[in-house]
């Protein structure tokens, strides 16, 4: 996966971020495939404002895989809905 350097991260679109904070900062990148994944793998280890955002953040990334093909086994943490 080629690594977003300050310039690159600053040029994606705010939509190409599965979780956006209050500050307007892009969390967990989505613009391809190998990013998907890295999302998908570090999911639980990104603090979220709420469980809320925690849960559209979720389907954001479940969307993308969904998108590139990425299978997301059924005993997934992505899989599995945000709790409190």
């Amino acid at each position: 996966m080629p690594e977003l350097d300050t310039s690159d991260r600053e040029k994606l679109d705010k939509r190409e971020f599965a979780y956006v904070d209050k500050n307007g900062e892009g969390h967990l990148p989505i613009p391809d495939e190998s990013h998907v994944r890295n999302a998908m793998a570090r999911f639980n280890q990104t603090e979220f404002e709420s469980a809320s955002a925690k849960e559209a953040a979720r389907k954001k990334i479940l969307a993308a895989a969904e998108r590139y093909g990425i299978e997301v086994g059924k005993d997934d943490n992505i899989r599995k809905p945000a709790m409190g």
